[in-house]
């Protein structure tokens, strides 16, 4: 079987590697104690975790709310979840030998597990301060080179079937002109699945320099881009051989788009409606 089962707290874990590095000491000594005892860990109370972490109660509860969980009790019933409900995964290197049934399995399985993975680490209070930033901007601009470019142009055609007009020029020279030109008020969404390519920081800072709001999709939180970017949407997607063009990154970052896209629809249902009509009606011949 390619598919194989692991016994193991898929989200959780998820959500550790992308925060461990922005945890104080302390804290990394409770995660340090989740992660050796996740098993255990939900017969336990906070209490006993602090304790046996050498930490304070505070410290545990902190922890809880920066891996994205509600508290203590709500970090217990997911663990609980996915001990009872062991993540099926799949290995994703693909080897030499590989039948062609297999290579299918694995990618369809990465990909998958990438948006499973995405859902755990993007956070809910960011996406809504998006939305509402998004539905409030005069202009949106987004920025992307190389594959997270194609994201930029697949978001740049989304919105604009529903009327929201947006730029995402393709040209880096174009890119820094365009950022140089916005004010407050204005949005921009960068890009980039590493958080470090030197184009995008440009022209990100470049945004930043005249005012505009950032947002930024990427793979990584402790990043160039993050650390100039107002609000961070991160994906969760390993790459592998044969997988160099980022294609569970990209999945993972066009569906972030969507649901902000989605998310800001239905802040003015009908308007949104009626546009998509209009947009539809207006390529009806184009299919025929």
């Amino acid at each position: 079987m390619d598919i194989i089962e692991k016994n193991q707290t898929s989200g959780f874990s998820t959500r550790v590697e992308l925060m461990f590095p922005k945890l104080r000491d302390a804290e990394k000594k409770v995660v340090d104690f989740v992660m050796e005892n996740r098993n255990e860990i939900i017969h336990l109370s906070i209490t006993e975790v602090a304790e046996r972490s050498s930490a304070s109660e505070s410290t545990v509860v902190r922890v809880c709310k920066r891996l994205g969980y509600k508290g203590f009790q709500d970090l217990k019933i997911s663990l609980a979840r996915e001990v009872v409900e062991p993540a099926k995964h799949i290995h994703e290197v693909i080897e030499p030998s590989d039948s062609t049934l297999t290579i299918k399995r694995k990618v369809f399985q990465a990909n998958i597990q990438a948006l499973y993975d995405t859902l755990e680490v993007c956070s809910d209070e960011e996406l809504e301060k998006a939305v509402l930033l998004l539905k409030q901007s005069d202009r949106i601009e987004i920025y992307g080179t190389g594959a997270s470019g194609n994201v930029a142009l697949d978001a740049q055609h989304k919105f604009l079937k529903f009327g929201i007009k947006t730029n995402a020029p393709s040209d880096v020279h174009i890119q820094l002109m365009s950022a140089s030109l916005l004010r407050p008020g204005d949005v921009a969404i960068g890009i980039s699945h590493t958080g470090t390519n030197k184009d995008t920081l440009e022209i990100m800072k470049t945004a930043k320099n005249q005012g505009a709001s950032l947002i930024c999709i990427t793979n990584f939180s402790k990043s160039p881009l993050t650390k100039i970017s107002d609000i961070c949407l991160f994906t969760a997607s390993k790459e592998t051989l044969f997988r160099t063009d980022a294609t569970a990154s990209r999945i993972a970052q066009l569906t972030i788009i969507d649901t902000l896209l989605a998310s800001v629809a239905t802040l003015d249902y009908q308007y949104y409606f009626e546009n998509v009509q209009k947009t539809r009606e207006a390529t009806l011949l184009k299919r025929i």
